[in-house]
């Protein structure tokens, strides 16, 4: 019997769920959405609701001190920048539940496991990649008419 083991196994030693925690929450923080399957989802989903925590405070005192741990935590100055400048204050009036977990219609090939979109709340990755998909389809359009 497993009492007070808080946590999923996930099919990973220590080590392999550490390293996993700390690159889901790094890819979510970069891309604000990330497609995974449920369990994994589910298991990781506090840690990145307690990272964005750190961020949302305002309180100057304790900047330096957050932004250490969020560092110590995921070990990628990129993603710290952005979580402390563009996701924390983002979230800053919001009591908590930053990210959803929509799931998908189909499911994963291999194994049969169940697709997520595992996303922070507010985004507007999609806004972005149609307005990326309408400026290549114009550049394309302007390249032809030059030829």
């Amino acid at each position: 019997m497993m009492h007070n083991i808080a946590g999923k196994r996930l099919g990973r030693n220590t080590a392999h769920r550490a390293a996993l925690r700390r690159n889901f929450t790094v890819s979510v923080i970069k891309h604000e959405r990330v497609i995974t399957t449920m369990p994994k989802a589910k298991a990781l989903r506090p840690f990145v609701e307690k990272i964005i925590t750190l961020a949302r405070s305002n309180d100057a005192k304790t900047r330096l001190h957050r932004i250490r741990q969020a560092a110590a935590l995921l070990q990628d100055k990129d993603a710290v920048k952005k979580l402390f400048e563009v996701i924390g204050p983002r979230f800053a009036n919001r009591a908590g539940g930053y990210t959803r977990i929509l799931r998908m219609a189909d499911y994963r090939i291999g194994d049969g496991g169940t697709k997520v979109v595992f996303e922070l709340v507010e985004n507007n990755v999609l806004e972005q990649q149609l307005k990326a998909k309408e400026a290549a389809e114009v550049q394309d359009t302007e390249a032809a008419a030059k030829a």
